[in-house]
């Protein structure tokens, strides 16, 4: 998911477990707005695309046939897997296990931040935004055929509030509880002044079994298959090697608006190789059916092949409509070394961004300045009048440089040692109190700058090793260190890094899952998603800015503002983006004529073409 490159890696996301907390709640937001009556989806601001009553959604087919499987990649990053179980720290979650979890409403990828009714048929928002009644259906089922009830939803709050992954428990902070009203209808209520958020957040997570973990203990990892609702179960699995999810064809909610048309495939396989070079080749072999391409260098030397040529696998180039977020080297501020923000910006005069894309990435990418990149909140410039009243009161935690022109990379001459450059970042490093002593920079105790790059693949080290190079050059003895995949989970959770690459994306209406990446309280969690372990009583103000937001032009100015200050405290060197997704497939597959502009949309919304697929075997 990280990158494209000539020879990079996908690298990591944090999806496990937070594309589920993604799935479930972090791209979907919702408001206090006060409702005149229950309403069968909801949104940030009131506002819904499709009315009571819609049939299906307009990104899919209705019409598409179910069957066949598919044989793809997850886009975890993750080379292995070590356990079934996606919502608590412990362990490495398998890819898709969200298919087979349902929750109360499901997202609109066509829309900024809606959601529609799964389980619950409606949703009442309190005129105060203080508490939010679900009515749930009747019919909904576990895949065990037991009732999905209130006392299920209010069950699963427990648990993640008390013992599940941090950025859930950190999510629902401020959901005071959950009651059961009725054996199907539930309220949750909420307290303090940002509640903006909160709806979504649990309207949003999976529902879980009670009766399932009355035997089973919630917070173990392990390969136990946890009950689900959702439209797949799992039917097969080797631990590391792959997982294989069946279509449940008794899925109680596969006729429901939200579902008619998506969830075609009767069996959806994950498999896991070491490596991207493995995972091509099997492509190319047949062994695999779709695979996104993270390699740029792959995508434009690697497929000149003759199945590509006659048209029997295709490459193909999806947009990709969503924010395209935050891509790059993460520094651990919790190391003295990066204490001073001089030393931090002068590591982004090091990387040489132009160098990269042309001699490795072939030109395919765009230089990443924001948390918010490729979107409206995005700051440009200098901040705006309405921007400064959000950010003024807050003068003294922000950093100065928040206050100036957004913080934007360096652009080098392109010659990989641009010596302008690398002057500018000497003397940062001076500045910030480095000594010169022969070749290398040692601080007042005499002990030598030193900085390692933790990474999972050789393949990164192609980009890491002129970056490395431009670093000893300032005199910072700089080094990779590459670990298989378990270890550096281990070593990320527990902030045993100095740098690390990665990725978030953030949706078009963030909210209180900017508490978890950027907040203070997470810097010091174990597994927290705030890798850089930024803590600045500024950001947090602004975050609960953004939270508190009433209208979404309220939202982008206190997200740019955000934006800004967080770009001004130089805690990564900024990566790269494209807004499109490279993906290659064997021709045996359809897809409905609209993609939905904020996801993927292949597992859920393609199908098996019979037809296509005897005429590739001819």
């Amino acid at each position: 998911m990280i990158a494209v490159t000539k020879q990079g890696k996908r690298g990591v996301c944090l999806r496990r477990p937070v594309g589920l907390l993604m799935a479930f709640g972090s791209m979907l937001l919702l408001a206090h707005v006060a409702q005149a009556a229950p309403r069968h989806g909801l949104s940030a601001f009131g506002d819904l695309k499709y009315p009571a009553g819609f049939k299906h959604f307009d990104y899919v087919n209705p019409s598409a046939p179910k069957g066949g499987r598919i044989v793809t990649v997850g886009t975890s990053g993750l080379r292995s897997f070590d356990s079934l179980n996606p919502f608590i720290l412990k362990g490495d979650a398998a890819d898709g296990l969200e298919m087979t979890f349902d929750s109360l409403m499901v997202r609109a990828h066509d829309e900024p931040d809606a959601v529609y009714g799964l389980i619950a048929a409606w949703a009442d928002v309190a005129a105060d935004g203080r508490s939010v009644t679900f009515g749930l259906r009747e019919r909904a089922r576990f895949a065990d055929g037991s009732s999905v009830t209130a006392e299920d939803v209010c069950h699963t709050f427990t648990l993640f509030r008390t013992k599940a992954h941090p950025g859930y428990r950190l999510s629902l902070r401020d959901v005071e509880k959950c009651e059961v009203l009725g054996s199907l209808k539930v309220r949750y209520s909420f307290r303090g002044e940002n509640v903006r958020d909160l709806p979504r957040v649990v309207a949003t997570l999976p529902v879980l079994s009670k009766r399932f973990f009355e035997k089973h203990p919630f917070d173990k990892s392990g390969l136990t298959p946890i009950l689900g609702s959702g439209p797949y179960r799992i039917k097969r699995f080797r631990q590391g090697s792959f997982i294989t999810y069946e279509r449940r064809k008794d899925y109680w909610a596969k006729d429901l608006p939200v579902n008619r048309g998506r969830w075609n495939f009767d069996e959806i396989k994950f498999l896991y190789f070491r490596d991207h070079t493995a995972e091509l080749e099997a492509l190319k072999a047949g062994e695999l059916d779709l695979r996104e391409e993270f390699v740029s260098r792959n995508w434009a030397t690697a497929y000149n092949v003759p199945a590509v040529r006659e048209g029997r696998l295709i490459k193909g180039v999806l947009p990709d409509d969503r924010p395209s977020g935050a891509q790059g080297f993460f520094l651990n501020l919790r190391r003295a070394k990066f204490a001073h923000p001089k030393t931090r910006e002068a590591l982004g005069y090091a990387f040489d961004f132009e160098w990269t894309n042309a001699k490795l990435f072939y030109g395919l990418y765009k230089r990443t300045e924001s948390i918010f990149e490729n979107s409206p909140l995005k700051a440009v410039g200098a901040p705006s009048p309405a921007e400064r009243t959000l950010m003024e009161p807050l003068r003294d935690a922000l950093p100065a440089a928040a206050f100036g022109p957004a913080i934007t990379p360096p652009v080098s001459d392109g010659s990989g040692q641009d010596r302008r450059l690398l002057r500018t970042a000497h003397r940062l490093l001076l500045e910030a109190g480095w000594k010169r002593d022969g070749n290398w920079l040692v601080n007042g105790r005499g002990e030598r700058f030193t900085m390692e790059f933790l990474i999972t693949s050789p393949a990164f080290e192609r980009i890491i090793i002129p970056y490395v190079r431009n670093l000893k050059l300032l005199g910072i003895d700089a080094s990779i260190r590459l670990v298989e995949s378990a270890q550096f989970q281990r070593r990320l959770k527990s902030f045993d890094f100095d740098i690390v690459a990665q990725r978030y994306v953030f949706s078009l209406t963030p909210g209180v899952e900017l508490r978890a990446y950027f907040g203070s309280r997470a810097a010091d969690l174990a597994g927290s998603y705030n890798i850089a372990g930024i803590r600045n009583a500024g950001v947090d103000a602004l975050i609960e800015k953004v939270v508190a937001a009433k209208t979404r032009a309220d939202l982008a100015t206190a997200a740019r503002a955000l934006d800004r200050s967080l770009r001004a405290l130089h805690f990564w060197v900024p990566h790269w983006y494209k807004a499109s997704h490279t993906i290659a497939w064997w021709d045996k597959f359809s897809r409905p004529e609209v993609k939905p502009p904020y996801a993927r949309g292949v597992l859920d919304t393609w199908w098996f073409d019979q037809r296509k697929a005897r005429r590739l075997q001819r």
